[in-house]
C-alpha cells in the first residue's frame, strides 16, 4: 500500500472535494482519498499498480489542475 499526496488547483468547495474522490474512487485499486479544497491537497492510499500520472492525469481530466513538484 502507498501513500500519495497531491497539490490540486481550483478545488473551491466541497462539491470540488467530491468530485475529486469520485473520481478517483474508479479507478482499480484506489482505497482512500481525501480530498480538502482549504489545503488544496488530495491524500490517496493506493496498491502500488497504480502510479501517481494516473492519479494526476485522472485530476487533470475532471478539469483541475496539479501542482508539479520541483
Amino acid at each position: 500500500m502507498e501513500k500519495t499526496t497531491i497539490k490540486v488547483k481550483g478545488m473551491v468547495c466541497t462539491g470540488c472535494e467530491n468530485r475529486v474522490k469520485n473520481a478517483l474512487n474508479e479507478i482499480e485499486g484506489i482505497k482512500k482519498v481525501e480530498a480538502n479544497f482549504k489545503t488544496g491537497e488530495v491524500k490517496v492510499e493506493h496498491d502500488h499498480e497504480v502510479s501517481k500520472e494516473k492519479i494526476e492525469d485522472t485530476i487533470l481530466d475532471i478539469g483541475f489542475e496539479v501542482e508539479k513538484e520541483d
